[in-house]
């Protein structure tokens, strides 16, 4: 039995694998010091992010902790001792004997250990008590209690116990341990407490609910925000490789450090140098006599990982390894990559990078620029990141061209810790940051950025531009879903969309969109104004903006008869408004005030081309000054068609106006920002309960049917199919597989009227393309008939009949596909397009990542271009759409819950004016790969 429980506080932060960032559960973990223990099953390590943005790893305990494990005892305090041990504290040398055990069946022993020395700063256990409960207990350093510590150590007995069959946690709680308590009540586990004779009894079972689940997210995103925070806002910043020749990458990072006027102290670390550009340098970080909470590594790949150590030593928050030659390598540079990744678990560092640019922090009471950018960026409200070091060089330059100030930027390189998705949690929180810029490369855990991404973009908005557009990877290309979703990255595509988020195709796109949104509101709608000098250009832009989904709605006959009251009689006032060539900068300033008081328009274009007469100075003014008198917030946009580029008098305090080269480059941008302010409008939606599920009854269905393909994988038989569509509710039409030619005739007798007849054989996959499919046979004469041709014409092609599926005739419907691919990263993908043997080729297609919300299925049926057909074209009768929906959200769950099945074809679906028929469904399934 383990000893009682003692105080700790709640958690805050995500447990990961040791050696891997926040979140990403899907690859292999890189193991943390020490062997992973291995009893009846293998309990990993795991390090996990407190709330304070530091890190600790959660190991099993070994024989050989236990003079540790009492040394951690013996540095308890009174009152912890009093309340670990309900009262008394024993025997210390046994509990240690006790706790230092190897897993078994019924009971494991948690340490968390920090620092190179794996000093041991928290301890929990359970011990079986009955066949379906143990009980649970926890100790944690008073130094370390109320950083979450025991939040984090209660979920990772609860997930190991859980796989061991143990159902429920019991704690014997002394009254006062208020702290103990507290953790229970928001852990996120449904705790039940008990009063007893000085003792609280808490019950609770090992399973998350939906609300607890909701609770760690909340503590993940926390946690994140504060390791980011720590990072972006040191107290002092030393640079290891600093270098007294300019020119060079350590003495460009030293230099940028003191030209930017940090807040804090500098230090210069290198051991061959007394003085680093005039200032006193230390040999190594160890030597530098005040406190480093940032260091800045520049130094060759081989010596990386000793600095680091030695930074752990030193006590260090925080590294920037700018420093190449890592996993970008290959094998080599993945194992110090790997190794470095180690140290900073065990010191509880962060790391950013490595092989990248580094930080910047424009925050005045901060002035952090740890680069080798050789342009200091302006400051402003948008929040940067790239994964690529060169991009980030010229996008910085760029930014400063274009006046986008940034409020803290960063590189990230191999993302080897923290990554795109922290840095978002950050960002959120950061009331400094009004938009958020990315360049990605790829996406680690494309899910959890789903997730936080969804969440923030409610708040700001998120532009991307991803590289790699042309392949998103090796899909299975064996069903008609594969092939459609194979070789794109329309899953990419499906992500943002769901997610809010902006992708542009490419990085001046990002600029145009990134330009307007950090200088004006998000559009409220889709409909534009255009206002010019010149009739071309307004034309090139209603154009635009029509083709890009904008809206050019006709002014009404007030708001021209205001604008003709001072314009010439030969201007064009319907929209576009052509002012016509002689027009003056204070008509500008008039009509912008004018179009912008007409509630029919949500956003405003004004296109200037230089004529003889008025200056782009003067206009540009006239501008900012109608921008400073807008009678209620609307994006104003402006084009200025001349070689000299944007005029200086858009770019000034307080009011910034963005500015286009060409009138089509405003309306993409303009047409990307409406796009988001719809996302943003609309209900964030819900994942719907489902009537009718049964999924205990398909996970015994899958298990049949792993077990039958003997743990490999394979499409599964149409029997097995039905059965796992209908635990989900599936409308599948009626149907019988059966043995031979004499059994087909017998069920077509059964089911009655029209039928149609399908052979089975092993590597028949596209039935109709063989010829193994026969329509509309009726009576038992005419489908045994048609089966004794079918296997006469498939043995022509050596393909051996089995049998035969014999189905009702489903009529009078619109063909649509359904599917489904398992991808690596992004987990199960659903499709719902135009159906039939031509899906291929017609290629409509709509694509969203699980679970979908009810606003998902929705979006995906109306986003397809026939959905037209499917509304009542024409007079056609509307099909019932909300079948499809449901349909859709079904299939989602089931994959959710089984990620066994790793491709889906239901094609067609038959969708008719009442309810949806499943007409052919092929399901296949494998071992699933672990998230």
């Amino acid at each position: 039995m383990s000893p009682k429980p003692t105080k700790a506080g709640p958690e805050r932060g995500p447990e990961r694998r040791a050696g891997r960032r926040p979140g990403r559960r899907t690859a292999k973990p890189t193991k943390a010091p020490g062997p992973t223990v291995a009893g009846p099953r293998a309990v990993e390590a795991v390090d996990v992010v407190l709330r304070d943005g530091a890190s600790v790893i959660l190991r099993p305990a070994r024989p050989e902790d236990e003079a540790s494990i009492l040394a951690f005892l013996e540095g308890l305090s009174r009152d912890a001792l009093w309340m670990r041990f309900a009262g008394y504290a024993g025997d210390l040398a046994a509990a240690a004997r006790t706790w230092a055990q190897l897993p078994d069946a019924d009971s494991l022993s948690l340490l968390a250990v920090s620092g190179f020395d794996e000093r041991i700063v928290a301890q929990a256990s359970y011990q079986r008590t009955a066949p379906q409960t143990a009980e649970v207990a926890f100790a944690v350093a008073d130094e370390r209690q109320g950083q979450g510590l025991a939040t984090h150590l209660l979920r990772r007995l609860a997930s190991v116990a859980t796989e061991q069959g143990i159902l429920s946690f019991e704690a014997q709680v002394v009254a006062h341990n208020h702290r103990m308590l507290l953790v229970f009540r928001e852990s996120g586990f449904p705790a039940t407490l008990e009063a007893r004779a000085g003792l609280v009894r808490v019950t609770m079972p090992t399973a998350l609910t939906e609300d607890g689940l909701a609770r760690f997210e909340h503590r993940d995103e926390l946690a994140a925000a504060a390791a980011v925070r720590q990072l972006l806002t040191p107290r002092s910043v030393a640079v290891i490789g600093a270098s007294r020749r300019r020119g060079t990458i350590g003495g460009e990072i030293f230099r940028g450090l003191l030209v930017g006027d940090f807040a804090g102290p500098v230090y210069p670390v290198n051991p061959a140098a007394p003085v680093v550009q005039s200032v006193a340098a230390y040999p190594g970080v160890e030597d530098v006599p005040g406190p480093v909470d940032l260091a800045v590594l520049v130094v060759p790949a081989a010596a990386v990982v000793e600095a680091a150590e030695a930074c752990a030593r030193k006590g260090v928050r925080s590294l920037v390894v700018i420093s190449a030659g890592f996993a970008e390598l290959g094998q080599e540079g993945a194992q110090r990559q790997a190794e470095l990744l180690a140290v900073c678990r065990r010191a509880g560092m962060r790391l950013v990078g490595p092989n990248c640019l580094g930080v910047v922090n424009t925050a005045p009471e901060v002035r952090l620029t740890a680069t080798f950018s050789p342009t200091k960026p302006v400051r402003g409200r948008v929040g940067f990141l790239s994964q690529s070091g060169a991009l980030g060089l010229a996008a910085i330059d760029y930014a400063n061209d274009l006046g986008l100030g940034l409020s803290s930027f960063v590189s990230v390189g191999n993302k080897a810790d923290l990554s795109g998705n922290d840095f978002l949690d950050y960002w959120e929180a950061d009331e400094a940051t009004a938009l958020i810029v990315l360049y990605l490369e790829s996406l680690g855990n494309p899910r959890r950025f789903a997730r936080i991404a969804r969440r923030v973009g409610r708040q700001k908005p998120i532009v991307v531009v991803k590289g790699g557009r042309t392949a998103a990877g090796a899909r299975a290309t064996s069903s008609h879903t594969g092939a459609l979703l194979g070789q794109s990255d329309v899953t990419v595509d499906a992500l943002f969309r769901q997610a809010g988020v902006i992708r542009t195709d490419t990085l001046g796109e990002l600029f145009d969109v990134a330009t307007l949104l950090a200088n004006q509101p998000v559009p409220a709608g889709r409909r534009v104004a255009i206002l010019t000098n010149g009739g071309g250009p307004g034309i090139l832009c209603a154009d635009a903006c029509e083709a890009a989904g904008l809206e050019v709605p006709p002014l009404p006959e007030a708001t021209r008869d205001r604008l003709a009251a001072f314009l010439p009689p030969e201007a064009g006032l319907r929209n576009p408004v052509d002012m016509i060539a002689g027009a003056t900068a204070d008509d500008y300033r008039r009509a912008i005030g004018i179009l912008a008081a007409e509630p029919g328009i949500d956003a405003l274009v004004c296109i200037f081309v230089p004529p003889l007469v008025t200056r782009a100075d003067d206009v540009a003014a006239a501008i900012r000054t109608a921008a400073g008198e807008l009678p209620r917030p609307i994006p104003l946009l402006s084009v200025f068609m001349s070689a000299h580029g944007v005029p200086e008098a858009l770019r000034g305090d307080g009011v910034r106006i963005p500015s286009y080269a060409f009138p089509e480059d405003a309306a993409a941008a303009l047409a990307r920002a409406a796009d988001y302010g719809a996302w943003r409008q609309e209900p964030e939606g819900t994942i719907p309960t489902l009537s009718g599920v049964r999924a205990t009854e398909a996970t015994a269905v899958v298990a049949d049917a792993l077990a039958a393909a003997e743990g490999g994988d394979g499409w599964l038989d149409q029997a097995t199919v039905a059965a796992l569509l209908g635990c989900y509710g599936l409308p599948l039409a009626e149907q019988q597989v059966v043995p031979d030619v004499l059994a087909a005739g017998r069920a077509a007798a059964r089911i009655g009227g029209p039928v149609a007849l399908k052979a089975i054989a092993p590597g028949l996959v596209h039935k109709t393309d063989a010829g193994a499919v026969r329509l509309s046979l009726t009576g038992a004469r005419a489908v045994r008939h048609a089966a004794a041709e079918l296997a006469d014409h498939l043995a022509g092609s050596g393909i051996a009949v089995q049998g035969y599926l014999v189905q009702e005739m489903v009529t009078n419907g619109l063909e649509l596909l359904v599917g489904v691919v398992h991808d690596r990263l992004f987990g199960p993908v659903v499709a719902c397009a135009a159906g039939g043997v031509n899906a291929e080729l017609l290629k409509d297609v709509a694509v969203r990542i699980t679970p979908l919300t009810d606003r998902d299925a929705q979006g995906m049926v109306r986003s397809l271009a026939t959905f037209p057909l499917l509304d009542g074209y024409r007079g056609a009768p509307k099909r019932d759409v909300a079948a499809l929906e449901d349909v859709l959200l079904r299939v989602s769950a089931m994959v959710e819950a089984h990620p066994e099945i790793a491709e889906m074809d239901l094609n067609p679906l038959m969708l008719r004016e009442r309810g949806a028929l499943i007409v052919d469904a092929r399901i296949r399934i494998a071992a699933p790969v672990p998230r």
